[in-house]
């Protein structure tokens, strides 16, 4: 039997000021709901929607687990853990959602 992957994500909104650290077991069904505002809650209260760093792992308990150490982090770690990989903190999933009628090039 394949195990299932989960994800432990972190996004932002467009000034990089505040952080969520997520987990779930869809990671595109999750950015997708925090870009639309479907669900309630810290993020959309601080209109959180930028993708910046994501891990997969290969269960529920790594990923909350993984979550819970993110979370208890100083802000400067999780800043240099995303810098190592997004210098730039650019929009992971910018490209994920895009509808080829509207969007150009």
């Amino acid at each position: 039997m394949l195990s299932k992957s989960f994800y432990v994500y972190i996004i932002t909104n467009k000034n990089n000021t505040t952080l969520y650290i997520g987990v779930t077991d869809n990671l595109i069904r999750r950015i997708y709901e925090h870009k639309k505002e479907i669900i309630e809650g810290f993020s959309k209260r601080y209109n959180l929607k930028k993708l910046i760093y994501f891990e997969e792992t290969p269960n529920a308990y790594a990923a909350i687990s993984r979550e819970k150490q993110l979370k208890n982090w100083h802000r400067e770690w999780k800043l240099n853990l995303i810098k190592k990989n997004n210098p730039t903190f650019k929009d992971l999933a910018a490209e994920w959602f895009r509808d080829p009628e509207t969007s150009s090039g």
